[in-house]
């Protein structure tokens, strides 16, 4: 099985080149990705548990789910692909803001992305993929921001990141 390429961006995203996934994460390269969060009518957002064997941040709660694009794949069509094979459901999917970070990890990977931010509605159980996922709960906004300050090791370190901004935009979003 060959290993999944990412796309390598520039700061405005567009695309300069395709490169393995870890050799990308080693190098801590600019590559494009995305992270889906997933609300049901009560404003929660679905949060997942990432599974016990991953090569980074195992064990720790994180949003929906994220990946990389592949070559030729839209930001939606990943993020539709993705949910299907972490959660086991799809949703229509909007693109609500995307920026650039850097977090690096203890294993000497750095995820260095320009994320693109999705948000979808759903209000069933996922069917989750217990290769990708441990465990899955709904939680609102401000239970989330009130358990990363006390328990900021029980998040991944991109989540952390991903969640002030999206903490924003939901701010944003309920004020309307």
């Amino acid at each position: 099985m060959t290993e999944e390429q990412v796309i390598l961006v520039n700061e405005k995203d567009q695309p300069i080149g395709l490169m393995p996934k870890m050799q990308a994460h080693q190098e801590a390269l600019l590559h494009r990705a995305f992270s889906v969060f997933i609300l049901n009518d009560k404003n929660e957002i679905m949060l997942q548990q990432r599974a016990a064997h991953k090569y980074h941040s195992p064990m720790l709660w994180t949003n929906t789910c994220c990946s990389h694009q592949r070559d030729g794949e839209t930001n939606i069509q990943a993020g539709t692909r993705r949910l299907q094979e972490e959660m086991g459901f799809t949703t229509s999917l909007e693109e609500v803001f995307s920026f650039i970070y850097k977090a690096p990890f203890d294993n000497g990977l750095t995820e260095h992305e320009f994320d693109h931010v999705m948000v979808g509605y759903y209000n069933q159980k996922p069917e989750i993929n217990k290769e990708e996922v441990e465990n899955w709960k709904w939680m609102s906004a401000e239970a989330i921001k009130s358990d990363m300050q006390v328990h900021p090791e029980h998040y991944t370190e991109w989540f952390k990141i991903i969640f002030d901004k999206f903490y924003h935009y939901i701010q944003q979003v309920q004020k309307k």
